[in-house]
């Protein structure tokens, strides 16, 4: 019997895989990360691994949260949370919780959103309580602690634009966070 393959050559539930084995989803994605069929045109994924400063950090982040890309901004989050100093990794997670709460909220699904807002606010408060740094890199976790809470609210109470046939949908560029100063 022959294998079968998918229109993109591979064969039928194959996994894309990089150049040392390891399962990557090569499909194009739209702003929000939602994968798009093969061929299709998407938006450039951040690449992962780039050494950044964590003011670079910030900066590119807070670029991508104003283009309604929190799904690219958590990605750079996460090299920092991965490659940063072992003292910031609980920083670094929960910003990129943040920017994933986002995500999930812009797609539509407020449990997800909500819940990780929420645990991403946790964490930045957390992480900032237990080092006395509430403004690192001249961000306001204070400030960005209160802006989740206050989106995973509006969220869970479907106070946001509605898409037909979907539910409720936040813009993820308007409510996107200040990183820097106050948030909201």
């Amino acid at each position: 019997m022959g294998s079968t393959s998918s229109s993109s050559g591979r064969p039928a539930g194959a996994r894309d895989r990089d150049a040392e084995g390891r399962a990557r989803n090569a499909r194009p994605r739209d702003g929000l990360g939602r994968p798009l069929p093969h061929g299709a045109d998407g938006v450039p994924r951040q690449p992962e691994g780039v050494p950044r400063t964590p003011r670079q950090t910030v900066a590119e982040a807070q670029a991508l949260l104003d283009e309604g890309k929190p799904f690219h901004a958590h990605e750079v989050f996460e090299d920092a949370w991965k490659s940063g100093p072992r003292a910031e990794r609980g920083l670094w997670r929960g910003l990129a919780q943040l920017a994933v709460g986002l995500t999930h909220a812009a797609r539509g699904n407020a449990t997800g959103g909500a819940r990780l807002l929420r645990r991403g606010a946790d964490a930045v408060r957390e992480w900032s309580a237990d080092t006395g740094r509430p403004d690192p890199y001249g961000m306001d976790l204070t400030g960005l602690a209160a802006w989740a809470r206050e989106l995973a609210a509006d969220v869970e109470r479907g106070a946001e634009d509605v898409e037909p046939g979907a539910g409720p949908v936040v813009d993820a560029a308007r409510r996107a966070p200040r990183l820097r100063g106050a948030a909201g």
